[in-house]
């Protein structure tokens, strides 16, 4: 069957939105989100992560399917859907479920009211994950509502008021606000309140939202109905411009187009096929689509099992096997179970429909959850080739272990048939995963045992292991060697140890864990074992003695709920207006917007004439010379423009705000791999991307590489200065303690991953070098700054503009002006617009993130837990260029003391300087990982001394007014008041004890619960960083225009500067617009960071309206009974100036490093948070039960907002409550077994460590097994 014989080009038919989509020339590449956003102007659908990862770009996708007369709905991933595959399909995009213009839908409505949207990115992709669940179900249970948003992330908001709009929604009530006297149930629970203050709990009024109503939706289009049953199916082809997609309806033509092309890939769902072309460079020129061939679909009940067909969904298959679990005996049903089992937590809800079934089976993955279950059950393979039909195990193509050639090139998977269990068969299946949804397992296993009838003797046994080596992994010399032996603990010994022996993995080359995957492995047959002993004695209580009753709570798995909570805030006075909004919990002005995917940033604004897409080339090596650049290949590709190099830039292109650079091209060398050596322009995002791959750079090594903070320390290379704070005799007094304690403590590095990757739009105006940049930013003066400079223009050709910022948490402040200068250099040698958005891997490959940090201290106190000396070493490392580096190693030890008062302090903190992209500001700025630091020798100390860590706490708070270590004054009677109350509110004592009983009954599970105090200085430690100014607008028909320097990032700072300008002028918020931060209107703005935006630009606005109201008083004195508008109008006629800039000084900070003190800081926040943990020592996985937070943030301009942001960079330390709970867990655990080591606990506490430090008989075998521990282990950076 020939191409060349092939129709003409077919006409792609769908829908979008209730609109008929006819594509004369639909490209098998391209994607339905480029298609939604590029071709039909739909921006609501957002790029996150480009595979099908983040839940950003989710639509949902209705088919017809004429043989059951049905309509399905179901979520999908834009990014991953190639727009070939949607013939006679309909699209519903965020735009067609409402709009502000038409209607806006009772979930955007609630999302936004219930304050789920902060910076607003992710909650389009939010609102069409529950749209679609209530289209198949308007009256969801909260089980189906979690699971609809498991595929989903989001970066701002910690997903609690997502939940909270998504519980409205569900049937059963799950509480809150429901109660007739619009009271939480909660309310009754006195310890809660403070009988004294007036505090309130609602964020939001129910009796707001518009109900839903099923009826109002759009209807499936009649035409596509008519199309599905009438038109006889053909084949479809679509030709692009490098690939050709072929869609055959028979299984025969499906055949031969396999034997005329066997190299094509069948592609069903493009879960598979679309990440290895996208992100490994996989190019297929055929690909063959066999979706619609019904002997791929066919799903058939037999006697011994169900037989689905390959192409089935993955949610299709879990739908089936739900129903079989119901309508079958429990006997039959025990694979079925199994299979469910990992179904429920395979990628999110969009992979599962569209991923097939036959795919996650071929594509031989290791990581595939489902296929050792299914080899291990016996499923069995129906293939077909032309002429040639044959079945065979399932198991048989992964017989050698490394994916085999059972299924030959033009052999397909016709359909899987998964058996009936039987009677004296038990069917187990595990995975362990760094998350519990929407993550890859770290190993996973199949296992099922067959009994000789009534006895415990195996008849037969399987074991397959995934996650282990390249592929699924079969244990048949173990299973063969116990065959007719006893379930008992001689053959447990036995299998793990021929287990152990068996499955060898690999050396760990790239980072893979050896010594956790092999005590996974002998663990989950351990569990086997226990499940397995515990049915047989269900089954012949009087023969089998089960398994003791402490060990049973382990054959549980941890699963996500649906949380409770309650938000307890104080309310406004009674006294104030009514008509005054600060204080009150305010719904976030774009809320509506972000939750329509009206709201607009930088790639969503339209395209500009002429425009160009720009690609970065970035070095794939982390020291070198740079020998020479080929771009002779790149420059041949289609719409390829130019190539930009630093021999472009007209100025400066290396930045010294140091004493190294920050570089926008490299010159001559490369000091970290994703330096941008050059850059691409093209006349679309993907000929950009395709050319910049062509472009060959030769290197020759420069030496040393310096990754690590180690290798930084041995070669001496650090960021001047490197700092100091001392105070107090630190020798003496570590000569009169009465103990000491060394340690420390490694805190990895952290990718910001705000969902909006950075974004630059560059548009030249045409004369005087002026250009317009829209960017992505939290600093646009420094923007302005560096693409002036760069260009070598003046800055007042260079505006800046910012709407909003979806999510930066620190990251888009200096690599965001590195970024826009290269866009800049770009558009000023083409003279056209240039855009620049980086895909998700080149913005986490460039840009760096949190410091990793290493703390080694050195502890002196006393018997009665008294600290009297710390010595402490920070190092963190700041990757190839200073960035903000040194200033972070300076706040890690002005905030190191957390909430405690040490006499005697010696503390150094050095940047070191490492061939790694360069890391950056990231919420808490260096606070938290030195806290996390003193955190962990305060829990030193309590271990060596015996005492609780809370007792150790309470001694060494600050207690009155006193000095800091660098000699600022200060009064901690708030720290002690949010400690008592945390205490006190979560009943801390009794549910330690609790605790205690648990462990005590429970052997395999433990709970573990921490209390840790936080003081969060405010400040940017030097008055010219906290200036502020604003610009405010009244027009003569009494609307008011308001602008300021702060950025829209999602912490609310537009909706709280409203606030403050609707109460200084006394009008209502609806009078008071904000349209954008500006360069052009705000000059010399300080970057929004430190959680000091809405404190300084509130100020600066707050100036700007008294200003206004001072001149308008004669006015207002003259009329005081006349309304708003006829003062201005009045104003207006008496040539009164209706404009004025408001301006703040900032606060008087400064810090004397040469002395070690100062007053760096204004203010000081206080907290305190309670958390309860469990973990499973068999698997090291855990579960957050609880955590209770009380803080003292002054008084909040919106509840709502701060509740969401948990009161921002100062809340986040608070999560190390779970840390400590963890390690609470681990020590429990530890003290029960005998282990009297010290142990060290490191940051991220990964499920590996905590399996590590719960220490057993199968960790032990690993140290045994002289293998595991020889193997090469990754360097850690």
């Amino acid at each position: 069957m020939s191409l060349q014989g092939a129709a003409g080009p077919e006409e792609l038919i769908f829908y979008v939105n209730g609109r008929k989509i006819i594509e004369k020339n639909a490209d098998p590449e391209q994607m339905l989100l480029s298609y939604l956003r590029k071709r039909l102007r739909l921006t609501g659908t957002k790029y996150g992560c480009g595979g099908g990862g983040c839940g950003a770009c989710t639509v949902m996708i209705s088919t017809y399917e004429p043989a059951l007369k049905k309509i399905r709905h179901y979520s999908a991933n834009a990014c991953l859907l190639p727009i070939c595959s949607l013939y006679g399909a309909a699209v519903t995009t965020v735009e067609g479920v409402g709009s502000t213009k038409t209607r806006v839908h009772p979930v955007q409505e609630r999302l936004a009211k219930c304050h789920g949207s902060q910076c607003g990115f992710c909650t389009p992709g939010m609102v069409m994950s529950i749209y679609t669940l209530l289209r198949n179900h308007p009256e969801p249970t909260s089980e189906q509502m979690i699971a609809a948003l498991a595929g989903n992330l989001c970066r701002c908001t910690g997903y609690r008021p997502i939940l909270d709009a998504c519980k409205t929604f569900c049937k059963e009530s799950i509480c809150c606000q429901r109660k007739t006297n619009e009271k939480c149930c909660l309310d009754h629970e006195d310890d809660l309140f403070d009988k004294e203050e007036k505090v309130s709990t609602r964020l939001f009024s129910t009796d707001e939202f518009q109900p839903l109503d099923p009826t109002q939706e759009l209807i499936f289009p009649p035409e596509l109905m008519r199309m599905a049953e009438n038109q006889p199916k053909r084949t479809l082809f679509f030709h692009g411009e490098r690939m050709t997609w072929i869609s055959p309806v028979s299984l025969n033509e499906l055949l031969d187009l396999k034997a005329a092309y066997p190299k094509a890939p069948l592609l069903v769902g493009n879960t598979s096929v679309g990440p290895e072309m996208k992100f490994r460079g996989v190019f297929h020129p055929i690909v063959i689509a066999p979706a619609r061939i019904p002997d791929l679909n066919m799903v058939k009940c037999t006697d011994d099992g169900l037989t689905l067909g390959a192409a089935c969904s993955l949610s299709l298959v879990k739908d089936i096997l739900t129903n079989a679990m119901a309508e079958f005996p429990e006997e039959k049903t025990k694979v079925f179970s199994a299979v469910l089992q990992q179904l429920r937590t395979l990628g999110g809800e969009q992979i599962r429909n569209i991923a097939s079934l036959g795919g996650n089976i071929i594509s031989r993955k290791s990581t595939s959850d489902l296929n050792p279950i299914l080899a291990a059950s016996n499923c069995m393979l129906n293939l077909a080739s032309r002429g040639r039909k044959r079945q065979i195990p399932l198991s048989d193509i992964f017989a050698d272990g490394v994916g085999n050639n059972t299924i030959t090139p033009e052999e397909i998977l016709v359909s899987v048939r998964i058996p009936h269990s039987r009677k004296g068969e038990y069917v187990s299946a595990f995975r362990q995963a760094p998350r519990r949804e929407n993550a890859l397992p770290v190993t996973n296993a199949g296992m099922r045992v067959l009994f000789e009838e009534g006895t415990d003797t195996i008849k037969d046994l399987s074991i397959f292991y995934g996650g282990a080596v390249s592929t699924t992994v079969c244990a048949k010399q173990t299973c063969r060697t116990l065959i007719g032996r006893h379930w008992n603990k001689q053959m447990l010994d036995e299998a793990c140890r021929l287990v152990l022996k068996e499955i060898a993995l690999p050396g760990s080359d790239n980072g893979e864990k050896v010594d956790y995957k092999k005590t996974l492995i002998v663990s989950f047959f351990y569990r086997f074992f226990l499940e397995v002993s515990q049915s047989l004695k269900t089954m012949d209580p009087c023969h089998y003695p089960g398994i003791p009753m402490e060990y049973r709570s382990v054959l549980q798995d941890f699963k996500t709920k649906m949380p409770q909570s309650i938000q307890i805030y104080q309310d406004t006075e009674l006294s104030q207006s009514p008509q005054d909004p600060v204080g009150r919990p305010i719904m976030h002005q774009s809320g509506i917007k972000h939750a329509t995917g009206e709201a607009v940033y930088v790639d969503d604004l339209p395209s500009v004439d002429g425009e160009l897409f720009l690609a970065v080339v970035t070095s794939s090596r982390a020291h070198a010379k740079i020998v020479s650049i080929d771009t002779s290949e790149a420059l041949k590709g289609p719409g390829v423009f130019d190539i930009i190099t630093a021999h472009d830039v007209p100025a400066t292109n290396e930045f010294y705000y140091s004493d190294d650079p920050e570089i926008i091209f490299a010159r001559n060398k490369v000091i970290c791999v994703g330096q941008i050596v050059c850059a691409v322009v093209a006349d679309s995002d993907d000929h950009a991307k395709q050319a910049a791959a062509k472009v060959k750079i030769e290197y020759e090594v420069l030496e040393p590489v310096i990754l690590t903070i180690e290798e930084a320390i041995q070669h001496n290379s650090f960021f001047e200065p490197k700092r100091k704070l001392e105070q107090g005799n630190v020798d003496r007094a570590f000569e009169t303690v009465d103990n000491i304690i060394e340690g420390e403590i490694r805190i990895g590095g952290q990718e910001h991953f705000y969902i909006e990757t950075q974004s630059v739009l560059v548009v030249p105006k045409g004369e005087d070098n002026e250009m317009d940049v829209y960017v992505s930013t939290q600093h646009p003066a420094i923007i302005q700054e560096m693409v002036a400079a760069s260009l070598g223009v003046p800055a007042n050709r260079i505006m800046c503009h910012v709407k909003r910022v979806g999510g930066a948490f620190g990251g888009k402040l200096l690599k965001a002006g590195l970024l826009a200068s290269v866009a800049a250099v770009a558009a000023n040698k083409t003279s056209r617009a240039v855009r620049l958005i980086l895909s998700r891997g080149d913005d986490m490959l460039i840009t760096g993130g949190r410091h990793p940090f290493i703390g080694k201290y050195k502890v002196g106190f006393m018997n009665d837990g008294r600290i009297r000396a710390v010595d402490a070493k920070y190092y963190i490392n700041g990757g190839c260029t200073p960035d903000e580096s040194v200033l972070v190693a300076e706040v890690s030890l002005l905030k190191m003391d957390n909430a405690y008062k040490i006499p005697n302090l010696r503390c150094w903190a050095y940047a070191c300087k490492t061939n790694l992209p360069s890391n950056t500001a990231f919420r808490g700025f260096g606070f938290p990982q030195s806290a996390l630091v003193t955190e962990t020798w305060i829990t030193g100390v309590a271990d060596k001394i015996g005492l609780s860590p809370e007792k150790i706490r309470e001694i060494n708070m600050y207690k009155e007014n006193e000095q800091t270590h660098f000699k600022q004054k200060l009064d901690p009677q708030n720290l002690i008041r949010c400690w008592n109350e945390c205490m006190e509110k979560s009943a801390y004592y009794s549910r330690k004890t609790a605790v205690n009983e648990f462990n005590k009954q429970n052997h395999w599970k433990k709970k573990g619960i921490a209390i840790v105090p936080m003081k969060f200085p405010f400040g940017l430690g030097t008055r010219y960083l906290s200036q502020a100014a604003a610009l405010v607008h009244i027009y003569t028909d009494g609307s008011v225009l308001l602008t300021h320097g702060g950025i829209e990032m999602g912490q609310g700072i537009h909706t709280k500067m409203i606030q403050v300008a609707s109460r200084e002028l006394n009008i209502p918020m609806s009078c008071i617009h904000f349209c954008e931060t500006s360069t052009t209107t705000v000059p010399n703005a300080c970057a929004s960071v430190g959680s000091a935006g809405t404190d300084v630009n509130g100020m600066a606005v707050k100036d700007a309206c008294q200003t206004l109201l001072k001149r308008l008083q004669p006015i207002i004195n003259k009329n005081p009974k006349g309304t708003w508008n006829d003062w201005i109008k009045e104003a207006f006629e008496q040539s009164v100036s209706l404009s004025a800039t408001g301006y703040f000084r900032g606060y008087n900070e400064n810090m004397d490093w040469e002395k070690g003190e100062g007053q760096p800081f204004t203010y000081f926040l206080y907290g305190a948070a309670c958390s309860e943990v469990e973990i499973n020592c068999l698997t090291g996985d855990h579960k957050n039960l609880r955590t209770d937070i009380v803080m003292d943030i002054g008084c909040s301009i919106n509840p709502a907002v701060d509740i969401g942001q948990g009161i921002g960079e100062a809340g986040l330390f608070l999560g190390c409550s779970v840390f400590f709970a963890l390690r609470d867990a681990v020590t429990r655990v530890r003290n029960e077994r005998g282990l009297k080591k010290t142990f060290a606990l490191n940051s991220p506490l990964t499920a590996e460590q905590i399996r590590a430090s719960c220490a057993d008989d199968f960790t032990d075998m690993m140290a045994n097994n002289e293998s595991a521990s020889s193997t090469p282990q990754t360097t850690s950076v």
